[in-house]
């Protein structure tokens, strides 16, 4: 009898095509020992390179396969949302294409979704590969977002994990376009796990994640999921404001009662400085919400998809 249990697998590609075939063998691998029926979901982000080619070849080798081809490059957080949008499983894994993470630990994490866990999320507890300013501002992001959210987001964790068919029916409700994924698997709750691990550096190819892209990745995760940088810059507004009210009437009743001669430019001009460089960052913090809100009220869809394609070569 054929297993009655589904399990998807996503993987977003962009530009992938030196993993391709390593990333396919090892996925294969990892799940010949699970008892279920398997859907591999790769969803193509608009690459430039021979990915869509090289995935293909694979699909006609394997009809486990369907490949999600997206109409440009979305962007990672996207990608993932239309995997999970097409996964029909009862348990869905999500996992990088660059096999830092590794694939045979999805079979951990299926032991650990039948003991109950709605959520079962891989931690590092190394990470082989990186250098020390890249792990120490991963840790210091953590560390911040956590400090000032409501919702607490495991340190050292990606997106590597496993949800329930209950999991992913609540994280598909959830359509904003500003999607910082890490914070909303955990913002939609269930009962959640996690499994420790190594990660691996990458296996070829260059990363898509400059710092460019880490800072703006972190500015839209802390923007979406607190409003205390609104909050710091009242406050901010509010000290300085007052700072300078008593500063002003200590001059007037020094002038008033000693006189004051024509100097303290230095002073001035620094105190100009402070008090723009105070403005300007409260503004910065306001736009970036604001953003969100111009991007939300287009009510975009979050993405096309170009083309579906299974071993049925099925639209």
């Amino acid at each position: 009898m054929k297993p009655t249990e589904l399990l998807s697998i996503i993987i977003p590609f962009h530009n992938e095509q030196e993993v391709i075939k390593e990333c396919q063998q090892r996925i294969s691998e990892a799940v010949k020992t699970i008892d279920m029926q398997v859907e591999m979901l790769y969803v193509n982000d608009g690459s430039k390179d021979k990915t869509l080619a090289i995935l293909i070849e694979l699909m006609q080798q394997d009809e486990r396969i369907k490949i999600i081809d997206l109409s440009r490059n979305f962007g990672k957080e996207i990608a993932m949302t239309a995997g999970l949008d097409e996964a029909k499983g009862d348990a869905v894994v999500v996992i990088d294409a660059d096999l830092q993470d590794p694939p045979e630990l999805i079979v951990e994490m299926i032991k650990a979704w039948h003991e109950g866990f709605d959520v079962v999320y891989a931690k590092r507890i190394e990470r082989k590969g990186e250098n020390f300013f890249k792990k120490f501002t991963a840790h210091l992001f953590y560390k911040l977002i956590n400090k000032i959210s409501d919702h607490e987001i495991p340190e050292n964790v990606g997106d590597f994990r496993l949800m329930s068919r209950q999991a992913v029916d609540a994280l598909n409700q959830v359509r904003e376009r500003k999607r910082f994924m890490k914070g909303l698997f955990s913002w939609i709750g269930f009962p959640q796990t996690a499994i420790e691990y190594s990660r691996d550096p990458r296996l070829a190819g260059e990363t898509n994640w400059n710092y460019k892209e880490l800072i703006k990745f972190a500015i839209e995760g802390i923007s979406s999921f607190t409003q205390e940088p609104l909050r710091l810059a009242t406050y901010a507004g509010f000290i300085t404001a007052l700072g300078a009210f008593g500063l002003g009437l200590f001059y007037i009743i020094k002038t008033l009662l000693f006189g004051e001669a024509i100097q303290g430019f230095p002073t001035l001009i620094t105190v100009i400085l402070f008090f723009s460089g105070v403005q300007l960052l409260s503004i910065g913090i306001l736009g970036e919400y604001i953003g969100h809100m111009f991007i939300e009220s287009k009510q975009r869809p979050l993405y096309f998809i170009k083309k579906t394609y299974t071993v049925k070569l099925d639209d």
